[in-house]
């Protein structure tokens, strides 16, 4: 029990860091050095840690046994506007976590695929059970960036191309993109489980995802 716990958090920890640096770093070879000058492309994960996204939200998620298990590094700083051909080249920025996520998850397979041919004893059990998360969790990641809410990445790939007002309104709501989430994922549904409803269709739907997406590198 105590070793499935750290192997989720230590999964989270990485996941969620290599997220973040990845935008910073396409922003950079597209012209943004900010997050560089900030010392945000380094992989202490002292620069990257939000007390809350990255630790508690987390460690609360695996307790209650919601079923998922999400969280968030401190954010990247990005200046779009020190971006060359900015609607594009925003859009690669939003993507990169996305597919650094991605990535993080193929290669997690193959360590899969490896540590269980190899001779069989405690450690390699822990390895296993530790990319088993790496898949599963950096697939999720990747999924539940992709929604098109802000802050999450998915808004910006959908819609930073316009021009219009309103849209861009809606791409700096970054605090009411929060509300919604935590309504549509904890506040609805436990009201609606206080009943005996059991009705969270968003957190099923990227769960559902998830497991097919991993069933297919597994």
């Amino acid at each position: 029990m105590i070793t499935q716990i750290f192997c989720s958090l230590i999964t989270i920890f990485i996941a969620i860091i290599i997220h973040e640096i990845a935008h910073g770093y396409i922003a950079w070879k597209l012209g943004d050095d900010t997050a560089k000058q900030a010392g945000r492309l380094s992989f202490n994960p002292m620069q990257h840690i939000d007390i809350f996204g990255t630790i508690i939200l987390p460690i609360i998620l695996l307790f209650s046994k919601s079923g998922f298990i999400f969280g968030w590094a401190k954010p990247i700083p990005v200046n779009y506007s020190k971006l060359q051909n900015k609607k594009r080249n925003i859009i690669l920025v939003a993507s990169a976590g996305i597919i650094a996520n991605f990535i993080l998850a193929v290669i997690s397979a193959i360590m899969l695929k490896i540590s269980v041919i190899l001779p069989a004893n405690p450690f390699n059990g822990i390895m296993a059970m530790f990319w088993l998360n790496m898949i599963f969790f950096n697939i999720f990641l990747a999924l539940f960036n992709l929604l098109p809410i802000p802050p999450l990445d998915g808004s910006k790939i959908l819609l930073s191309w316009s021009n219009n007002k309103w849209i861009k309104k809606y791409l700096n709501s970054d605090r009411g993109g929060l509300i919604a989430i935590i309504l549509l994922l904890f506040i609805i549904p436990a009201f609606l489980q206080s009943f005996g409803i059991n009705f969270n269709p968003l957190a099923s739907t990227m769960k559902q995802l998830t497991l097919l997406l991993s069933s297919l590198l597994i």
